[in-house]
């Protein structure tokens, strides 16, 4: 550039030299003070309208309703064990398979209970024969005595005969019309009467006892017969107890035996939960208790079915806490005592067709105590 071309500020005029665009004013800034305030505002307000929406459902409904999640679905499931000791030989059922009830479960090998009962019952044909000749050896001694009465009566009339003639030849002796050979005869006959008749009467005493040991004899029969035939049932319900059949209609679950397994008495063998008969024990705390009264409704939430609420009713309260129940019930009565709230289990009854809950399942239950029956405590407390 050349000097000419140089424009001075100082000497240029004002009018000559144009001028320059200005940059745009930058807005003016909030002031942090004024944004907190806006923002502490808000969230109070969102927490008051929270607050409130939960106040007002605890004031309609949360303040009446006594919940816990120490809950549970219970059945009254059946253990299947074993009355005998054998080998398992077959298992016709699996794991989780539904079954009917009688359906069997396990056979245990029955060979030794089989032979004892065929043993017990081929005493029996060989008793009953001796019942049988005991029978007929009393009839025998019952026409001995009858025979024996016959001759009692005939020895008796002997003997009235012999002495009819003893005193019509004592009278004839005694006026010297007969000898005295034959009063003597007489006296004789009349003795041997006399014999005959005690000799009868005897027989008599002797048939009649024969005749009661005969009726011992088969008494003592009777009852080895009622003695063999308890051997026999007993054999019986011994051979039918190498089956284990399915107390009810259920689920087969646990089954801890195998094929060919040698099981021994009272072993646990499997396990059938029941198809109905399902409930909820819910453990609460003893000073819920206040609140609780059979009848009331309870609403259920089962963790399996994501939340889904079941209705039940309570049908019963445990007279005792689960703590005196237990295997090893604390000894308060010690120094080093602490105080622990107790929990007492309450039986809660599941609605008709409830289905898909399997035992032992966790479950929060909550009680309306608005739903006690009138009458009772709970219901007077509220009015």
């Amino acid at each position: 550039m050349s000097r000419q071309d140089r424009i001075d500020p100082a000497t240029t005029p004002a009018s000559s030299v144009k001028a320059a665009p200005q940059a745009p004013a930058a807005p003016a800034e909030t002031p942090p003070k004024g944004r907190k305030k806006r923002v502490l505002g808000g969230v109070a307000l969102i927490a008051l309208l929270v607050g409130g929406w939960y106040g007002y459902g605890w004031w309609t409904e949360g303040r009446f309703m006594v919940g816990t999640d120490d809950a549970y679905v219970q059945a009254d499931l059946s253990l299947v064990s074993s009355k005998l000791q054998g080998y398992v030989e077959e298992i016709p059922v699996q794991a989780n398979q539904h079954v009917a009830k009688g359906d069997v479960l396990v056979r245990i090998e029955d060979g030794d209970y089989r032979i004892a009962l065929e043993q017990a019952q081929a005493k029996l044909p060989t008793l009953e024969r001796t019942l049988a000749r005991i029978d007929a050896q009393t009839v025998a001694a019952q026409a001995s005595v009858t025979q024996a009465e016959a001759e009692l009566s005939a020895a008796e009339a002997a003997l009235r005969t012999a002495q009819t003639a003893q005193v019509r030849a004592e009278g004839l002796a005694a006026r010297k019309v007969t000898s005295q050979a034959d009063l003597d005869d007489a006296n004789e006959t009349l003795e041997t009467a006399k014999a005959n008749r005690a000799a009868a009467v005897a027989a008599i005493k002797g048939a009649e006892a024969q005749v009661e040991v005969l009726k011992a004899e088969r008494a003592e029969s009777e009852s080895n017969r009622r003695e063999l035939q308890l051997d026999i049932d007993q054999a019986q319900r011994d051979l039918d107890h190498t089956v284990l059949r399915a107390p009810f209609d259920g689920t087969v679950a646990n089954i801890a035996i195998e094929e060919g397994e040698l099981v021994s008495v009272g072993a646990r063998l499997a396990a059938v939960v029941p198809d109905h008969g399902l409930y909820v024990e819910a453990n609460f705390k003893e000073t819920q208790l206040a609140g609780i009264t059979p009848g009331e409704t309870a609403r259920l939430s089962v963790d399996a079915f994501d939340g889904h609420e079941i209705k039940g009713k309570v049908v019963s309260i445990a007279p005792a806490t689960g703590s005196v129940f237990s295997l090893l019930p604390a000894d308060n009565a010690t120094g080093n005592f602490t105080k622990i709230v107790q929990r007492v289990p309450v039986r809660i009854e599941l609605p008709e067709g409830t289905e898909g809950l399997r035992a032992g399942l966790s479950v929060e239950v909550e009680i309306d105590r608005r739903t006690a029956p009138l009458g009772t405590a709970v219901a007077q407390a509220l009015k």
